[in-house]
């Protein structure tokens, strides 16, 4: 994947684990609201089971640790040992006396919460009180620890859905980064040929609607011959794109003659080297050198560097096959300006470009993907490529292949 494409996916991460982390952090806090609730609602009604049981004992003294018992009786009011100041409440008792109604209140006295009872039982008015402060203080770390573990479970789930969003997204930024190779691939490696066959097409078609014309059968064959040979072509090197875009399918290999590939490739890049009055050498190509290869791929090698060197070549370009060692040897040089120093470890980068255009100051015309698609084919067949200087101070891109075992 390119810089874009990773920088694609890391947004992409991001706001999937952000939605992850939301989602957790909402789910939490649902979960803490509906246990402080069912917590709270238990503190609540035990507070009222004691406040009723407090009410039916019979003497104050009799009353629980943390509980106040006052028992207004014919206008003496008995009280529970260490009652709190402010209580009984008097009030709240007389009130009860006379309307005959229950009444439960809070208050806050002397920094401590109190729930408070007032009752009739029979002719007595009795008042019960419950001091809630542990309780309050027990909601209150209850709130205090969730909070704190949802914060800990939120971190850590932003960290699991960081890493879970990226294994689930890797697959699919790696298959959109395909589709995209597989586009800008096709592009670049289709338009060479198939303006070949539409050129070949036209002439063909003037050839034969120019009244009178003298144009014999066998020459229309051997134009439709050369067609139908652009469009094998063309099917080749559509198969070899599918095939480098699929990782789960492999290239058959046959035994290659790369004298004759280079023979064939220096022959459809005669016409441009002649237009661009370029010299197009080619020594020692009648010397047999066989490669275990696809003939279509390593074809498309040997035009790819051609053509780079085409358009970067002040008068000469080579094209030179051989054996050293076990290695079979490719090297097509130029006379051009070469490659930008400190550049020939990046050359291989798609769309990157290191060249100058021969006597050209602007930016370079080619789009990067020659040398990134020709490294690619060399490595499919188990080959290395490098780039250097030539003798004439050009480029000279060089790849060993191994020799096809007899």
């Amino acid at each position: 994947m390119n810089t874009r494409d990773v920088g694609e996916l890391r947004r992409s991460v991001v706001r999937l684990a952000l939605q992850f982390t939301v989602l957790i952090v909402v789910l939490l806090a649902v979960m803490g609201a509906l246990l402080y609730s069912i917590v709270a609602s238990g503190t609540a009604e035990a507070v009222n089971k004691t406040l009723l049981g407090a009410t039916q004992i019979d003497s104050p003294r009799d009353a629980p640790a943390g509980v106040y018992v006052a028992i207004a009786d014919k206008g003496q009011i008995k009280t529970s040992s260490a009652m709190p100041a402010g209580l009984p409440d008097q009030t709240a008792m007389n009130r009860v006396g006379a309307s005959q109604s229950d009444e439960q209140q809070s208050l806050a006295l002397g920094g401590h919460s109190y729930e408070v009872l007032t009752t009739i039982r029979g002719d007595k008015v009795v008042q019960a009180a419950v001091d809630t402060h542990e309780s309050s203080e027990s909601l209150n770390r209850l709130v205090w620890s969730m909070a704190i573990v949802g914060t800990v479970a939120a971190l850590l789930a932003a960290a699991a859905s960081v890493w879970m969003a990226a294994r689930a997204m890797r697959p699919l930024a790696y298959s959109l980064a395909l589709q995209r190779r597989f586009v800008a691939d096709a592009s670049h490696e289709l338009r060479t040929p198939l303006t070949l066959l539409s050129t070949r097409s036209q002439l063909l078609r003037r050839k034969l609607e120019v009244p009178g014309t003298d144009y014999s059968r066998e020459a229309a064959s051997t134009e439709v011959s050369a067609i139908v040979e652009d469009s094998r072509l063309l099917t080749g090197i559509l198969d070899d794109l599918l095939i480098s875009v699929d990782p789960r399918t492999a290239v058959a290999h046959t035994v290659v003659d790369l004298s004759g590939v280079s023979r064939n490739a220096v022959s459809l890049a005669m016409p441009q080297a002649a237009q661009q009055s370029i010299r197009l050498n080619q020594p020692g190509a009648g010397v047999p050198v066989l490669v275990q290869g696809s003939p279509v791929a390593l074809l498309r090698v040997f035009t790819a560097l051609i053509a780079n060197a085409l358009d970067h070549a002040r008068s000469e370009v080579n094209v030179a096959v051989s054996i050293k060692g076990a290695d079979a040897c490719i090297e097509v040089s130029d006379d051009g300006p070469g490659f930008m120093p400190g550049t020939e470890s990046r050359v291989f980068e798609r769309f990157s470009s290191r060249r100058q255009a021969s006597g050209s100051v602007g930016p370079p015309r080619h789009y990067g993907l020659g040398l990134a698609l020709v490294a690619e084919i060399v490595a499919l067949h188990n080959g290395k490529i490098t780039v250097g200087s030539a003798p004439s101070g050009g480029a000279a891109v060089r790849i060993l292949v191994p020799l096809a075992s007899k």
